[in-house]
C-alpha cells in the first residue's frame, strides 16, 4: 500500500491489525467460518476505511463501482470502492481483448485524454477491470459493448491467449493486477465504436507496428503485455517490486 495510507487506517485500532506485509480485518474474526454476514461485516469495514481516505483527499476520485477483496487461498471477502484499491495496495483482475481483423491487422484504441490514468495512451481495443460479484467472462463482455460496441457474438469464438501479473508502484499506492487476455477475430462488417465515452480513437494496426509501438512507449504497460502475450512475443510475465510494497489482506 501507499506509505502514508497506514497513517489513516490507525483510525481503525479495533477493527485492523497491520504487521509486516499483512493487513488484518476484523481480527476478532480470524478463523470464523466464511459467511454472509462476515462478507458484509469486512464490506462495512471497507466503506468507512474508504470514506475517511476520501474525505482526506487520499483518493483520486471516486467510482462508485466495487470491486472483490480476495484473499490468497480465493475467498471472497468483502467488496470495496474502485477508488481505494490502489492506495490500499487490493489485488484487482482485469480482462483485454486483442481484437484482429480476418486480414491480420488488431485493433487499438486510444484512451481518452481525460482519463485520471494514462490519458491519451495506446491501448487493446477492450480492456478493464472485473466488478464484485462478475466473472472475467461477463465482465469482457460488459466492457467489450462499453468499449467497442460489441455483442456476445463477436466472442462467440474468441479464446484466452495468456495471463500475467503487474505489480508496480503507482502515484496513487499500489497495483497488483491480475489480467487474463483474449483473443478474437472481427469480420470486415464489424466496425468497433466506443459507447461510454472513455476512448479518443479507434484504428487498426499491423503486428510489426504494434511492436514498434510498444518499444516507442505509446502503450499502456497493460496493453502492451497483452499484445504481446498474443503475438507470442514472450511468454506470461510478472513484474515484482519489494513484497513489503504489496501486503496480504487476512481476516
Amino acid at each position: 500500500m501507499a506509505h502514508d495510507v497506514p497513517h489513516w487506517l490507525a483510525a481503525f485500532p479495533d477493527e485492523i491489525r497491520m504487521e509486516p506485509g499483512v493487513v488484518h480485518l476484523l481480527p476478532e474474526l480470524a478463523g470464523a467460518p466464511a459467511s454472509a454476514g462476515r462478507t458484509q461485516a469486512v464490506s462495512e469495514l471497507l466503506a468507512r476505511v474508504a470514506a475517511a481516505l476520501s474525505e482526506a483527499g487520499r483518493l483520486n476520485g471516486w467510482r462508485n463501482e466495487l470491486l472483490d477483496v480476495v484473499a490468497e487461498d480465493g475467498t471472497v471477502l468483502g467488496v470495496i470502492e474502485r477508488a481505494a484499491v490502489r492506495p490500499l495496495g487490493i489485488a484487482t483482475h482485469a480482462v483485454h481483448l486483442n481484437a484482429w481483423t480476418d486480414s491480420g491487422q488488431l485493433w487499438i484504441a486510444q484512451r481518452s485524454f481525460t482519463k485520471t490514468t494514462d490519458p491519451g495512451m495506446w491501448d487493446t481495443l477492450v480492456g478493464g477491470l472485473v466488478s464484485a460479484a462478475e466473472t472475467p467472462e461477463s465482465a469482457l463482455l460488459r466492457e467489450s459493448w462499453e468499449e467497442a460496441g460489441l455483442l456476445p457474438h463477436h466472442l462467440k469464438d474468441g479464446r484466452r491467449s495468456g495471463q500475467f501479473t503487474v505489480r508496480r508502484v503507482l502515484p496513487e499506492g499500489y497495483q497488483v493486477e491480475h489480467v487474463t487476455v483474449v483473443d478474437t477475430v472481427l469480420g470486415p462488417e464489424v466496425v468497433p465504436e466506443n459507447q461510454d465515452g472513455e476512448v479518443a480513437a479507434l484504428r487498426t494496426v499491423s503486428p510489426e507496428e504494434v511492436l514498434e509501438m510498444v518499444a516507442d512507449g505509446l502503450f499502456t504497460l497493460e496493453a502492451a503485455l497483452s499484445m504481446k502475450a498474443s503475438l507470442g512475443a514472450f511468454a506470461p510475465v510478472s513484474l515484482v517490486v519489494p513484497p513489503a510494497e504489496a501486503p496480504r489482506v487476512s481476516l
